[in-house]
């Protein structure tokens, strides 16, 4: 598709985003010309479900130059009489107690990988790798977490941590960030398992969430030559609870449906993170993407919804996504066709796109007239 659009709020709506759009140097350009004296006036687009903040032209000026502070925490997850450590990662601005703050997201991983190596990559000269950066230097309070089994987490119980098990990763770790930050709903964004995760978590807790992002998401695996080719492995998958791990397995992620869509030196970066905290992963979200979809049922996802296609994923099949979209009952739902995008659309050359369609779902004004 080369429709080009900006992602506005629109009910029931399909955008593609173009190269067309407004890139954020441009409006970061827009924002400082009128930017007031004081730098750190404020005004609020929040609604009472804290869905979005908005910042001033001069907030945005000057949370772009303040400092980005980092800090980790733990949360623990009751399994019976065990106690389940789960690694987050906060990231916001160093003067966050001064400043009006945008709102809060937790950012959930996929398969392959635990979180800060997708959310917090650093690649010399490229910062926009890093989501949790941007959005914090936009005035948001980031979280990203660590699954059962992943990365910092506990890897104590011999399971394969399936999606439901990850769902109820995100119970522990929205309910400790909501006791932390006082913020009672938080935003989430999940990719590819992550976002089978984050949809079945909001299905059980939607009052723990203003709204979600489904990135490379899949509903019931038809149409999906990914995912056929890796029910040919089921056997292997079912054997053991762990897969092994290796800078090859992390390149084909952006070799299999369409080569070209990332720069090799953001593929080593994300390589080198990803095996800094893991040399084997689970099996089970590989298992439940196989032969156990669908795991989301769309009629209970009950909050405002965002789901992002890259044009190029051979996981999310486009009529499979349309089909569970088209059943969401909330009126504020979108769709975005990301172009130039395979499967991994936060590592690839076309990450702007993403991080305009995030921007723009994240921060958009309260609905004013309901019908």
């Amino acid at each position: 598709m080369n429709l080009a659009t900006t992602a506005k709020n629109s009910n029931n709506a399909l955008h593609t985003e173009g190269d067309s759009t407004p890139t954020q140097s441009s409006r970061r350009s827009f924002f400082q010309s009128v930017a007031g004296a004081t730098g750190v006036a404020a005004t609020t687009l929040a609604s009472a479900s804290g869905a979005a903040l908005a910042l001033s032209a001069g907030s945005a000026q000057a949370a772009s130059e303040t400092p980005i502070v980092a800090s980790e925490h733990w949360a623990i997850k009751k399994v019976g009489s065990q106690d389940i450590k789960l690694f987050i990662l906060n990231k916001k601005l160093s003067n966050y107690k001064k400043v009006p703050m945008m709102g809060t997201i937790l950012f959930v991983h996929g398969s392959s990988m635990a979180g800060s190596p997708v959310f917090d990559l650093q690649v010399p000269g490229k910062p926009e790798y890093s989501t949790m950066d941007y959005f914090a230097k936009l005035g948001y309070d980031t979280w990203c977490l660590d699954h059962e089994g992943y990365g910092r987490s506990s890897k104590s119980r011999d399971i394969s941590y399936d999606i439901s098990t990850g769902a109820d990763d995100l119970e522990a770790v929205s309910r400790y960030i909501v006791q932390k930050t006082g913020e009672p709903k938080l935003m989430l964004y999940g990719v590819s398992s992550g976002a089978l995760r984050a949809a079945l978590f909001t299905e059980r807790y939607p009052e723990r969430v203003s709204r979600i992002v489904l990135d490379a998401f899949v509903w019931t695996g038809e149409g999906s030559p990914t995912l056929a080719n890796r029910r040919k492995k089921i056997d292997e998958w079912k054997s053991s609870n762990r897969r092994p791990l290796d800078h090859a397995m992390v390149q084909s992620i952006f070799t299999r449906d369409h080569p070209g869509t990332a720069d090799q030196d953001v593929v080593d970066a994300f390589a080198k993170a990803i095996l800094k905290l893991d040399s084997s992963l689970p099996t089970g979200t590989y298992i439940d993407m196989s032969i156990n979809l669908p795991v989301c049922t769309p009629e209970k996802l009950t909050v405002p919804t965002m789901i992002l296609r890259g044009e190029f994923d051979g996981i999310a099949a486009f009529d499979d996504v349309v089909k569970y979209f088209s059943k969401l009952p909330h009126p504020d739902k979108r769709i975005v066709v990301m172009p130039g995008i395979a499967h991994a659309s936060l590592q690839e050359k076309n990450v702007k796109i993403v991080l305009h369609a995030l921007e723009s779902f994240f921060s958009q004004p309260p609905t004013i007239y309901k019908g």
